[in-house]
């Protein structure tokens, strides 16, 4: 099971990847994305931050996400509640990313394993919403990596647990991949493997296991 440990975990890692690429260009194309490397990194913070929210209230919003508000800062740039506010300002970017990632870890620790919140790929809980915040991180920060021309490579049994929580449905087609990492990758839509072409259409599935 993802627990709070494995956001810790992952979020640390991401900021440790990116203090050792702070020298790069950060405003340049995240992977196949339409963000750049800065803007994908304050979509993981964003999420991580949505995440805490939805688990972190006894009563939130049954079809909806809980409705902070939200801005793009350019066109066809990612809606965002968090972001960072000075744009040349590389570590203070990793702190608000390590920021909304503690937050969400906390909130997991805390929570009631028995409440649920809405997220439109499933009703979850706090373990799903663990996985959820895993895999944006270990998904995007690689597609970071690859506009940075950086490594990375996050812990095979912690995307092994984000998999099995959240894709359930690829188990068999990626029960021969050695590498969880490249399975999850897979999964996302992010690389081809051998006899497993790159996905067009995902989602993850992020309902409790029955």
């Amino acid at each position: 099971m993802t627990s709070a440990a494995d956001v810790r975990t992952a979020v640390s890692l991401a900021a440790g990847t990116l203090r050792a690429a702070s020298d790069m260009d950060w405003h340049v194309p995240a992977g196949d994305l339409i963000w750049t490397c800065w803007e994908t990194i304050e979509h993981i913070a964003d999420d991580l931050f949505a995440y805490a929210g939805q688990i972190a209230a006894e009563n939130t919003p049954a079809s909806s996400y809980v409705p902070f508000g939200w801005r793009r800062n350019r066109p066809g740039g990612p809606a965002l509640t968090i972001f960072g506010g000075d744009t040349t300002n590389r570590e203070g970017l990793v702190q608000v990313l390590e920021s909304s990632g503690g937050l969400l870890a906390a909130v997991v620790e805390v929570a009631p394993a028995e409440r649920r919140a809405f997220h439109p790929y499933g009703i979850s809980d706090p373990a799903g919403f663990a996985a959820m915040g895993v895999v944006e991180t270990v998904v995007h920060l690689y597609d970071v990596a690859i506009g940075l021309g950086w490594s990375w490579a996050p812990p095979e049994d912690l995307c092994g647990r984000a998999l099995r929580r959240l894709f359930r449905d690829v188990e068999d087609a990626t029960a021969e991949v050695e590498s969880r990492r490249a399975a999850l990758l897979w999964a996302a839509g992010r690389i081809e493997l051998p006899g497993l072409p790159r996905r067009e259409n995902w989602k993850w599935n992020g309902t409790p296991a029955t």
